[in-house]
């Protein structure tokens, strides 16, 4: 009951955040760098008061320095992707992490798929097809094409960095998270310079990138220690739910009818999946 707890919390606390990355009405650059040398000080301060730094040096291996690309990527990624497309599609594909997972743990470590795994990807896939179809919708955007893979990115380098972690439990998480994170704000910095950094609304992104980040992924994280991933996953589809009815009741970008069909499918989808996982598990 903890854990259900700590990730509903977590995912609750996180709803929010596409809406307070539209609400900064800044670029996908000054966005990035705010969230990522926030988040990467932040959890790298936690590491040294938690102990962890004494396991920083396991970092420097392959399968460390994979982790921490991966949380550069996702890092970097998903504050673009909502600059450039509808927040629904963006999550839409953000939400197919457990599909990515497990085709990673197939792909590195050689775990079997099942073949409800491939119906699950064929489902998901259909969904994000219909999402991002249609004459006048993202078909025609491509900046919106653009936002919509790179949604698709976030999923994949999340998922990437939660296999390895399953995998190799030894690897400090404070560590790679806070090194990812910073890496991805430096680049960012670099791109957009510090002044862009003082540009847009500061409230919305300083809330994002000092609150809501790092607290929904502390609470989601202490939440897999005390439950199945599997039910973590599942309440990360409430981000997918939640998410685009903030930004639709907030500033009036409504998700087409497509968006929503697609997204129906997709999250069915996964939540038949994830229903199943649990019940073989």
């Amino acid at each position: 009951m903890k854990g259900l707890l700590l990730a509903f919390a977590g995912v609750m606390i996180l709803t929010p955040d596409a809406l307070l990355i539209r609400l900064s009405e800044m670029t996908a650059a000054p966005m990035v760098a705010w969230r990522g040398l926030s988040m990467g000080i932040l959890f790298l301060i936690a590491a040294l008061f938690t102990g962890q730094a004494r396991q920083m040096p396991r970092l420097a291996s392959g399968t460390g320095v994979a982790l921490i690309l991966a949380q550069s990527a996702n890092a970097a990624l998903f504050a673009t992707a909502i600059y450039l497309a509808p927040v629904a599609a963006v999550l839409i594909a953000v939400a197919t992490v457990p599909i990515c997972a497990a085709l990673w743990s197939w792909v590195l470590y050689r775990e079997p798929t099942n073949p409800a795994t491939w119906i699950a990807i064929a489902c998901v896939g259909t969904g994000i097809l219909i999402a991002v179809s249609g004459k006048g919708d993202i078909a025609l955007n491509p900046n919106a094409v653009l936002g919509v893979v790179a949604g698709l990115g976030v999923a994949f380098s999340l998922s990437l960095s939660f296999t390895l972690l399953r995998h190799n439990p030894q690897m400090p998480l404070l560590g790679a998270v806070g090194f990812g994170a910073l890496l991805a704000g430096i680049g960012a910095l670099l791109l957009s310079g510090p002044n862009a950094l003082v540009e847009g609304n500061l409230w919305a992104i300083a809330t994002a990138s000092l609150f809501v980040v790092p607290v929904s992924f502390y609470l989601m994280s202490e939440a897999s220690r005390h439950t199945a991933s599997v039910n973590v996953s599942l309440f990360l589809l409430l981000e997918t739910v939640l998410g685009p009815v903030w930004v639709w009741l907030v500033i009036d970008e409504a998700p087409t009818s497509r968006m929503l069909t697609g997204g129906a499918i997709v999250i069915g989808s996964l939540m038949i999946y994830l229903w199943h996982l649990r019940r073989v598990a």
